[in-house]
């Protein structure tokens, strides 16, 4: 998930190959996505999400990721988490992470290989979609790529159907799905596919993503 939180990863006998996102598999280039992060109703940070089509037509999608909690200069929890996903074709081609996390920062980079799968530091893996939410998932889809680790983890996901999301600019009508493995995450996306709200509770921490721009 994708990212803050993360699902446990998990080591699966059969992987099924990452099905086409609807918003990667858009013709024009998605708009940005921007979140301000709430913990327990109070500031916690900030989630980004922006796109870019490169010279060669691929889609560079950038996540940036900071979630502080502090009592006026000092700092007692930190969360930093950017990466850069490039697609081409409706599938992920390569991807680049940097995580701080507990104090420890961690790097990897993957790319895909010849024969479909990914290759993180020689260690090949399935191409599965990216837990970076924006790009949707599909209900049933028994494993996702930790876009924290770099590898595959398992989870469920099932389809709660269409509700209402709060954003900056109002409610939304949109799909929800929920994403559950050691952690459960609610997301919304709305009739074009953009995700628009995601909701989690994590060591009796409620987090709530609201969008600035609907």
């Amino acid at each position: 998930m994708t990212h803050f939180p993360q699902v446990c990863p998990a080591r699966l006998s059969v992987l099924l190959l990452a099905t086409v996102p609807l918003a990667a598999a858009e013709a024009e280039t998605p708009r940005d996505v921007v979140f301000d992060v709430f913990r327990n109703g109070s500031p916690f940070g900030e989630h980004a999400v922006r796109f870019a089509e490169l010279p060669g037509g691929e889609l560079q999608v950038d996540i940036d990721i900071e979630l502080r909690v502090g009592f006026g200069p000092v700092t007692v929890f930190r969360y930093e988490h950017e990466s850069e996903e490039v697609w081409a074709d409706g599938q992920l081609q390569r991807l680049e992470a940097s995580t701080l996390k507990d104090g420890d920062r961690e790097r990897y980079s993957l790319q895909r290989r010849s024969d479909g799968r990914f290759d993180n530091a020689g260690q090949v893996i399935e191409a599965l979609v990216p837990s970076s939410h924006w790009s949707g998932y599909s209900p049933g889809l028994p494993a996702v790529l930790n876009t924290e680790t770099g590898e595959p983890m398992e989870v469920e996901i099932v389809d709660l159907g269409r509700t209402m999301v709060e954003t900056a600019g109002g409610p939304v009508a949109a799909r929800h799905l929920r994403m559950t493995g050691t952690v459960s995450v609610d997301l919304w996306y709305d009739d074009a596919g953009r995700w628009v709200g995601c909701a989690f509770t994590i060591q009796n921490q409620d987090i709530v993503y609201r969008l600035r721009d609907a």
